[in-house]
């Protein structure tokens, strides 16, 4: 869904945290962000993040798009798209537009995605939650055959 899109993004990286690489303090940034090494502190760029398998960051992190391939044990805001990858851990809340997660990732935390985005591109009106995509007198199971 992503993949083809973050792989050009990143092409263009501004910093790279390098495997042999460990960070304590906080972390902030206006250009693409890869991180392969360690942080302790929080990460915060405007452009794109992608963490590699091995990386560790423990601390918050907010970026425009992710792709997250290691460990985050922290709170995550998204502005557009997030992807897990199958070897993502995340421990800690997410905020995001969109996500995709990938079998066998693991996200341990509560994930809000913005309801406002989601209104828009559903072109939805009213409350765009779930009552108003199943309808009112439907049940899950009536609105499950709507998307087959």
């Amino acid at each position: 869904m992503f993949k083809s899109e973050k792989t050009n993004d990143f092409r263009d990286a501004e910093t790279v945290i390098g495997p042999s690489v460990k960070v304590e303090g906080d972390f902030s940034g206006q250009g693409n962000l890869i991180v392969d090494g360690v942080i302790k502190g929080n990460v915060s760029t405007n452009g794109n993040l992608k963490v590699g398998d091995k990386a560790k960051i423990t601390a918050s992190v907010s970026a425009a798009n992710a792709l997250i391939s290691g460990e985050v044990r922290g709170n995550i805001i998204i502005q557009e798209d997030l992807e897990l990858t199958a070897t993502a851990k995340v421990f800690g809340d997410v905020q995001t537009k969109s996500i995709c997660i990938a079998r066998g990732a693991i996200l341990s935390g509560k994930c809000t995605m913005d309801q406002k985005n989601l209104k828009a591109e559903n072109g939805k009106k009213g409350k765009g939650g779930v009552e108003e995509s199943l309808g009112e007198n439907k049940s899950a199971d009536e609105a499950e055959d709507n998307f087959d």
